[in-house]
């Protein structure tokens, strides 16, 4: 089964091909066409903390719960606080350094920004 993409008006996913090279979008009748949608670049990432609030490179975070680090390496504790982070496309979202414990990944779930 293909999938097709959303509508760009209502962002319904109930979106279908009518046979003459247009989706339909049958909850607010918007038609565009197909090729503008297979040409469109795909939207950057949006990174977003425990809040909801958009994070952006070099943002202060605070970590919002004990953190256990793989390895036997220790724990990060609540409240920990950790400057200039670099956010990154990966299963860990941002690439930081922690006095005491050094480079690491965090997720972004993990953190609100300050």
């Amino acid at each position: 089964m293909s999938t097709f993409p959303p509508c760009p008006q209502c962002a319904s996913q109930l979106t279908y091909e009518d046979g003459m090279g247009n989706y339909v979008c049958p909850e607010c009748a918007h038609e565009w066409p197909v090729q503008a949608a297979e040409a469109a670049p795909e939207a950057a990432r949006v990174y977003r903390d425990s809040a909801g609030n958009v994070l952006q490179d070099g943002d202060t975070v605070t970590v919002i719960k004990d953190l256990k680090l793989k390895g036997g390496g220790g724990v990060v504790k609540q409240g920990t606080k950790v400057k200039n982070i670099r956010l990154v496309d990966s299963d860990h979202d941002i690439d930081c350094k922690i006095d005491g414990f050094g480079a690491m990944s965090l997720k972004t779930e993990f953190v609100k920004k300050s």
